[in-house]
């Protein structure tokens, strides 16, 4: 079975950074593209990040953009969200998703990708 992990995810001050990974197992993330996700408590699973597989389409949330940038190392089999300038509202569990050949990825709808990780918690906090 297709597996993706996250990890990078912890507690960090407000204005401080994290990294976070998204490592595949039993597959080639490379043609694949992958959207990074979020879910705060109390609130429904939303969209912030994403890369088709070939390179052909970036996106990011309105809300992180200028602080938060997605890349991929396909030697690694990893793709990765760099965060920074953090704040208190991204706090929230992050996911990572994948879905093969997506040349044009999208934010929303999430049922566009079929493989998951099981989530990294962030917390923004002093």
């Amino acid at each position: 079975q297709l597996q993706l992990v996250e990890s990078g995810g912890g507690l960090v001050q407000p204005g401080g950074s994290l990294r976070l990974s998204c490592t595949a197992s039993r597959f080639t993330l490379g043609t694949y593209a992958i959207g990074w996700f979020r879910q705060a408590p109390g609130r429904e699973r939303e969209g912030v990040s994403c890369h088709s597989w070939n390179g052909g389409t970036t996106r990011y949330a309105d809300s992180v953009k200028g602080r938060f940038t997605i890349s991929r190392d396909n030697a690694k089999n990893t793709v990765y969200l760099q965060m920074n300038s953090l704040r208190p509202e991204d706090t929230a569990v992050y996911y990572c998703a994948a879905e093969r050949l997506l040349s044009i990825c999208r934010l929303s709808p999430m049922n566009e990708y079929d493989y998951w990780g099981q989530g990294t918690q962030v917390t923004v906090s002093s």
